[in-house]
């Protein structure tokens, strides 16, 4: 399995980037796959998460109206739009898979919002 992160960068506050995870190895359209994110100091939280046709999706709360995750089976892709950033959603996100009892990550995009 490997999964790959890429978009982040640094953005002002009300700005929006898309971060972008590639996935490889595994039977991407089998599984749902999630956005998890890392701030300093903290434990990494459940961003966002989208099922396998992406029929279904949930948020954290603080992120829902601003965050919006899609996939693409055909590219084994999945995606995190983030509009309207705060200061507070600075940290590193992370794309996750979850086969059997095993869960795999990728190496993280830093998000850094900051005036």
């Amino acid at each position: 399995v490997q999964l790959v992160e890429s978009g982040g960068g640094l953005v002002q506050p009300g700005g929006s980037l898309r971060l972008s995870c590639a996935a490889s190895g595994f039977t991407f359209s089998s599984y749902a796959m999630s956005w998890y994110r890392q701030a300093p100091g903290k434990e990494r939280e459940l961003v966002a998460g989208i099922s396998i046709f992406g029929s279904s999706r949930n948020y954290k709360d603080s992120v829902k109206g601003r965050f919006t995750i899609s996939r693409d089976n055909a590219k084994n892709m999945v995606y995190l739009q983030m509009n309207n950033l705060k200061p507070e959603d600075t940290a590193v996100y992370y794309c996750n898979v979850r086969k059997m009892i095993n869960d795999y990550w990728g190496e993280g995009t830093q998000v850094t919002v900051s005036s």
